[in-house]
């Protein structure tokens, strides 16, 4: 049993994790802007009315965390907005690095005093967020933010070794959240949070830095 911090709890695969951690004895610690009646049922621990983009409310977490020790901090939280060549919106592009990137390594430097020897850091990027793998273009900012996500965990997992913490690059899947607007083609919340516990599980110092997908195959950058 092990104490998590989850940032995006609320909803789609936050509050999927939550679910599966509590249910199998976890500790959990849930942080939002607005919390869910489907996160309040859990009966888990929730920090609300925390933007991540916001100093102001990040310093006023770490004052009610007050210390405690974490042994998994799962960076979920994101946006969407899909950004095309024909509607180039700067504004949108700027703000997706902000929350998806930018906020994220910022939050994560904050808790590194709140973190155990043998901690694990994980970052849900996206497949989208892979140069290699781009064959359909499009969603611009999206794809940029992800990218520097995928980048910032793995410089974290390289600086971050000799203190004894791994970092995982997690892509969930295609998954019927209402990010995607609940594809049909996607798979379940269930599903897809089922293979990221599993591969959050067999994160260690000899693979840490890895982009994986939650089915465990190893993509590409």
């Amino acid at each position: 049993m092990g104490t998590y911090l989850i940032t995006g709890a609320n909803r789609g695969i936050g509050l999927e994790y939550c679910r599966q951690l509590k249910k199998r004895g976890d500790d959990i610690i849930g942080v939002c802007r607005e919390v869910s009646p489907e996160l309040k049922a859990l009966e888990i621990s929730i920090e609300t009315n925390i933007d991540l983009t916001s100093n102001t409310d990040v310093e006023r977490l770490m004052k009610k965390l007050n210390g405690q020790k974490l042994d998994v901090l799962i960076n979920n939280a994101g946006i969407l907005d899909r950004v095309s060549l024909n509607d180039l919106d700067v504004d949108s592009i700027r703000q997706q690095f902000e929350v998806n990137a930018l906020a994220t390594l910022r939050f994560t430097h904050a808790l590194l005093p709140n973190l155990k020897a043998g901690a694990k850091i994980i970052f849900m990027t996206s497949r989208m967020g892979s140069i290699e793998d781009n064959t359909s273009g499009g969603s611009y900012g999206y794809r940029m933010s992800k990218v520097a996500l995928s980048m910032a965990g793995k410089s974290l997992s390289v600086d971050l070794k000799p203190k004894n913490i791994a970092v995982a690059i997690l892509h969930p899947g295609l998954v019927k959240t209402r990010m995607t607007n609940f594809n049909p083609n996607g798979i379940t919340p269930e599903q897809s949070v089922k293979g990221l516990i599993a591969r959050i599980d067999q994160l260690n110092l000899k693979n840490t830095g890895t982009f994986w997908h939650s089915n465990g195959e190893v993509l590409p950058w």
